[in-house]
C-alpha cells in the first residue's frame, strides 16, 4: 500500500470521528485519521485537571484579553482560564453571521468529546416519526427498532449510567448503575408524579460518566472537572475510549494539524477517490487516498468541506444536487427555566461533586396533551446547596462573617429548558467568498433564526418551569428566558440531512451521500429532525451502523 493510501479516511476525531476509527479499525481496515487541530493525548496533555483556582494566574477567570481574542465564546459559559485552548480562537477562525449564531468549537484530536456535557438519550419513534406524521420537512429513512441495537451496542462499550424507567417517549438502555438524586431531587420527584398524575418525572440524567469500573476505566471519582479532560477516563471521550481500542488495532494513522479542504472526486467511477489537506502548519498541500471517506468533521465543517468538493460538477459541492446541502441547520434553544429556594432540609448535605444533573422527559404534544406549537422540551437541571463561599448581608467582617462561614448555603433548585428545534430550508449555511481565515481559506456565512414554532415554545418552558418547581413546594421561584438565539446548545444538527429520496435529501438510509456512495456522513450533519434529547448517542449509534454497513459494502464490491 503506497504511503499515502488507505482502506478508509476518517476526517474528524471528535465522537463520530473516534467512533468510525474504531469500527472500521477493528474489522480489519487501515484507516488515516485527519483531525485539522493539534493532538492532546489522553491523561499527559489534561495539564488543568488536578488543579484548583488559587493554581491558575487569574483564579479560572476569563481576563479582558481573552474576551477581545474570542469575541464569540465570551458571550455564554465556555470562556475562562481552566480550559481556553480546548476552544477555537475566534480572530483565527471567523464567521460570517447573517442572523446571531453563537458557534462554540474544538480544535483538537477529541474534538468537543473533551469538553461534552455527556447526558446520552435514545430516540423513540415519536421522534423518528414526527416529521411524517406531521408532514414537516421530510420523513427519516430509518424507525427506532433498527437503531435499538446500535444504541445497545454504543453503550455497552462507551458506558452510559442511568435508571431504567419504562417510558415508551425515552427508552432505556444498557445501562451501568445510576448515580444518586440529590435528598431535595427525590423529594420534588415525587411531588412532581403526585402532582401530574403520573404524566410527569423526573429522573437522574442518563450520562456518559461511568460509575463502576469499566473497560479498563477505573471510574468517576466525583470531582466534576470533566471539561478539563479526565486523567480517570470516568467519561466517554475519544481519548478515554475509541481512539486507545482503534490503535489497539495497529491499523490506524493518526495525523493532527491536517485541514481537510476538499473530497476527491472521480466523475467517470461516480466515487470519492481521496481528499486533499492542508498542512495547519507548514501550509503544505497534501492528497490521501481510500476506498472509503467517513466525513466527521462535525455538522459546519462538514458542510464546508462537501460545498468545496466536486464544484467542478455541481457548482454548489458534493452532495448538492438535491438543493438541501448546507440547509436545515438545527440546534436546541435553551437559556429558559426557572429556579428557587427549598426549606426544611438544613440538616442535610451531599458527598462528592456529582457529574450529572436531574432530566425531565418531554411531555408537550403528547399522550393527549395539544398546544399551538409542534413538539416539545425537556428539562435539565439539579438540586443542591449553595457554596460555602455565599453572601451574608448582615455580615460583611469579623467573627460573625467567619462563622458564616462554615455553613453551606441554602437549598437551591433549578431546571432549565432544551426546545426542539424544527428543520426548516431557510436556516441555513454558505459559503462566504468574501472573508478568509487564518489559512486564506473562505469561510461560513451562518443565516439561522428561531422561527414562530421554537418562540411559541419558550413560553411553555418558562411557565411550565415555574408552575412545576411550585407545585413543588419550591419557594421564591423565579423564571427567566434569555437571548433566543442557536448554537448555545453546542448541538449543531443538519445541513446534510439523511432521507429516502435523492431529490430531496443528501444522505441515504445508511449515512451514503447520494452522489458518492463510498462518502459517509456520520455527524450532526445528518440529522433530519432535532428532538429535544441530546444528540451525541444517536450519532455514535449510527456511525456504528454506517461503518459495518460501510465494510459489508466494500467487501461486496458494492462501493
Amino acid at each position: 500500500m503506497a504511503e499515502n493510501t488507505y482502506d478508509a479516511i476518517v476526517i474528524g476525531s471528535g465522537i463520530s470521528g473516534g467512533w468510525a476509527a474504531k469500527e472500521l479499525t477493528e474489522k480489519g481496515l487501515k484507516v488515516i485519521m485527519l483531525e485539522r487541530g493539534r493532538n492532546i493525548e489522553h491523561v499527559k496533555d489534561y495539564v488543568n485537571a488536578n488543579k484548583e483556582a488559587w493554581d491558575l494566574p487569574h483564579r479560572g477567570k476569563a481576563t479582558e484579553q481573552m474576551k477581545a481574542e474570542y469575541p464569540v465564546l465570551k458571550r455564554d459559559y465556555p470562556l475562562s482560564e481552566w480550559n481556553l485552548d480546548y476552544w477555537v480562537k475566534d480572530s483565527e477562525c471567523p464567521y460570517t453571521e447573517t442572523k446571531r449564531f453563537d458557534w462554540f468549537r474544538g480544535y483538537h484530536v477529541g474534538g468537543r468529546s473533551l469538553m461534552w456535557g455527556r447526558q446520552s438519550y435514545r430516540w423513540s419513534d415519536y421522534d423518528f416519526e414526527a416529521n411524517a406524521k406531521e408532514g414537516i420537512a421530510v420523513d427519516w429513512p430509518v424507525r427506532y427498532k433498527e437503531i435499538a441495537p446500535w444504541y445497545d451496542y454504543v453503550e455497552r462499550f462507551a458506558g452510559i449510567s442511568g435508571s431504567k424507567e419504562g417510558l415508551p417517549h425515552l427508552p432505556d438502555g444498557q445501562f451501568l448503575p445510576a448515580y444518586d438524586m440529590t435528598c431535595v431531587e427525590k423529594d420534588i420527584a415525587v411531588r412532581l408524579k403526585e402532582h401530574y398524575k403520573g404524566n410527569r418525572h423526573m429522573i437522574i440524567g442518563r450520562v456518559a460518566n461511568i460509575t463502576v469500573p469499566h473497560g479498563g476505566r477505573p471510574g468517576c471519582q466525583f470531582r466534576n472537572k470533566c471539561w478539563l479532560g479526565c486523567p480517570f477516563g470516568g467519561y466517554f471521550s475519544t481519548q478515554s475510549s475509541t481512539l486507545p481500542a482503534a490503535v489497539a488495532t495497529g491499523n490506524l494513522t493518526l495525523r493532527p494539524w491536517s485541514i481537510v479542504t476538499k473530497i476527491l472526486y472521480d466523475k467517470d467511477k461516480k466515487k470519492a477517490t481521496g481528499v486533499e489537506v492542508l498542512d495547519a502548519e507548514t501550509n503544505k498541500t497534501y492528497q490521501y487516498f481510500a476506498k472509503i471517506v467517513f466525513l466527521n468533521a462535525s455538522t459546519l465543517n462538514s458542510a464546508w468541506i462537501l460545498m468545496n468538493s466536486a464544484t467542478d460538477i455541481w457548482p454548489d459541492g458534493l452532495g448538492s444536487s438535491s438543493g438541501e446541502l448546507g440547509h436545515n441547520l438545527m440546534d436546541h434553544h435553551l437559556g429558559v427555566g426557572a429556579g428557587g429556594m427549598v426549606e426544611g432540609y438544613e440538616d442535610k448535605y451531599y458527598s462528592g461533586r456529582r457529574a450529572n444533573g436531574i432530566y425531565i422527559p418531554r411531555y408537550r404534544n403528547m399522550f393527549g396533551d395539544k398546544r399551538d406549537y409542534l413538539r416539545g422540551f425537556g428539562y435539565q437541571g439539579g438540586g443542591g446547596r449553595e457554596g460555602y463561599n455565599h453572601e451574608v448581608a448582615e455580615y460583611s467582617i469579623g467573627k460573625e462573617y467567619k462563622e458564616a462561614l462554615t455553613e453551606p448555603g441554602p437549598w437551591m433548585m433549578h431546571i432549565g429548558g432544551f426546545g426542539e428545534i424544527l428543520p426548516n430550508h431557510d436556516n441555513k449555511v454558505t459559503l462566504d467568498k468574501t472573508k478568509k481565515d487564518k489559512w486564506g481559506l473562505n469561510v461560513l456565512n451562518i443565516d439561522c433564526e428561531l422561527k414562530d414554532n421554537e418562540l411559541k415554545m419558550r413560553k411553555d418552558m418558562e411557565a411550565d418551569a415555574v408552575e412545576m418547581l411550585e407545585a413543588a413546594g419550591v419557594k421564591n421561584v423565579h423564571g427567566y428566558s434569555g437571548n433566543p438565539y442557536p448554537g448555545r446548545g453546542i448541538h449543531e444538527m443538519g445541513t446534510a440531512r439523511m432521507g429516502k429520496d435523492p431529490k430531496t435529501s443528501v444522505l441515504n438510509a445508511f449515512n451514503q451521500v447520494w452522489d458518492a456512495k463510498n462518502v459517509f456522513v456520520t455527524d450532526g450533519s445528518f440529522m433530519t429532525s432535532a428532538a429535544c434529547v441530546n444528540p451525541s448517542l444517536t450519532y455514535m449509534a449510527m456511525t456504528a451502523r454506517a461503518a459495518d454497513h460501510a465494510v459489508k459494502e466494500l467487501k461486496k464490491g458494492n462501493i
